[in-house]
């Protein structure tokens, strides 16, 4: 991509994800996530109904009236995004690409992150590392990001959760709100993310077109997986082949939330012609309801 038009993208992103974040997720995202704990800010007055175990008992000998200790949420976390970058997201049928959608969906929960002083990094995956780029805070920090999520090209085309989670256990040692987010057509994941989920806070989101779920009527057509390059002929006229492939990824859905719902692992589904702000959303009020 040229520059001038690299550019371009960036800026329109940046528009419409920091106004998404700046109008709607941000306080969401805020109340979603928790700090560390409270930590010390000052001291003032005593006012009648405050617990007496708050009583700064050094201040009140010294004043000879009681004052209290206030304490204020450890507010800074780190966020970061494990996104997979495997051929199966450049695929895409209706409004945008699953990458196009992952960019948007990336630039919303980075732009929330700096709004609460948090920093943000990211990871690109396929059936390896491709980038890791560390947490930083940062408009500028953020712009890069998006630069590399519009622009960055894999080396590999599959697709290795498992290889991405344990990666990432090694580098981020800090406990960190993390987001994996992918089409899930991987497979034996479940261990590398239960044992992720045991030290960071991890949400799964998995990005998707509707063609991957239900065939349209338009006869014969080559179906080719961009992963492994496979291809095959369906009759996509044909009833039957239309309901086994309706019923085959329907189980394929529903292996994969339960696999998150078990692991007590928060999962959304966002669909590339729908918009992203409702299912982010609801994750994030599901989560504050739990506090």
């Amino acid at each position: 991509m040229e520059t001038a038009e690299l550019l371009k993208k960036v800026r329109l992103i940046e528009i419409k994800t920091k106004g998404l974040s700046n109008q709607i997720f941000s306080g969401e995202y805020h109340s979603a996530f928790k700090g560390r704990g409270m930590a010390f800010s000052e001291v003032r007055e005593y006012i009648p109904g405050d617990e007496i175990r708050t009583i700064d008992w050094n201040v009140t000998a010294r004043f000879d009236q009681p004052y209290v200790k206030v304490f204020e949420e450890e507010r800074e976390l780190t966020m970061m995004l494990l996104v997979d970058v495997s051929a199966s997201e450049a695929f895409g049928t209706r409004q945008k690409l699953k990458r196009e959608l992952i960019t948007e969906i990336c630039a919303v929960l980075a732009f929330s992150a700096i709004q609460n002083n948090d920093k943000v990094g990211v990871i690109f995956f396929s059936d390896q590392v491709e980038k890791f780029i560390p947490p930083k805070k940062g408009r500028s920090h953020i712009l890069r990001i998006i630069r590399e999520l519009l622009d960055f090209k894999p080396d590999h085309s599959q697709t290795n959760i498992a290889e991405a989670l344990g990666y990432f256990n090694q580098v981020i040692k800090k406990r960190s709100i993390t987001f994996l987010i992918s089409d899930f057509q991987d497979q034996n994941f479940e261990k590398a993310m239960r044992i992720a989920a045991r030290k960071h806070d991890l949400v799964g989101i998995k990005v998707y077109d509707q063609a991957e779920m239900k065939l349209p009527d338009v006869g014969f057509v080559p179906l080719k997986d961009p992963e492994t390059g496979v291809e095959q002929w369906i009759d996509t006229s044909s009833k039957q082949v239309r309901l086994h492939y309706e019923s085959k990824a329907l189980e394929r859905d529903d292996v994969l939330k339960n696999m998150f719902k078990k692991s007590g692992i928060d999962f959304t589904s966002i669909r590339t012609d729908r918009p992203y702000t409702q299912p982010l959303m609801h994750l994030f009020q599901r989560r504050e309801a739990r506090k």
